[in-house]
């Protein structure tokens, strides 16, 4: 079962941890995800209560682990989707309307 935890401050906003597969997710504040692979739950635990979980991936997380494709990003495509449905995104009337505005 998957793990989150979001924070409120600093540039990290939220990670996301599969104990089963050892992904760690890290969604940042400009919006950009990156992902590690064969992390241990003792490095999910100790990035969640870090002082500075930034500081704390710089040290311990960034060079340790090998990179992987985030999972949780497909959440952030949904989105994307979802507004192009409420907006009318994608269709020729769209591209109309927007060369009229």
């Amino acid at each position: 079962m998957m793990q989150s935890k979001n924070f409120t401050s600093g540039r990290i906003r939220a990670a996301h941890f599969d104990p089963e597969s050892g992904q760690l997710d890290l969604h940042w504040d400009n919006k950009s995800v990156l992902a590690y692979k064969q992390v241990p739950q003792e490095v999910y635990r100790r990035l969640c209560s870090a002082p500075n979980p930034a500081a704390y991936w710089e040290d311990r997380i960034a060079e340790e682990y090998p990179k992987g494709t985030p999972v949780t990003k497909a959440a952030s495509s949904g989105s994307e989707k979802k507004f192009s449905d409420l907006f009318g995104g994608g269709g020729d009337d769209a591209g109309g309307t927007s060369d009229a505005c």
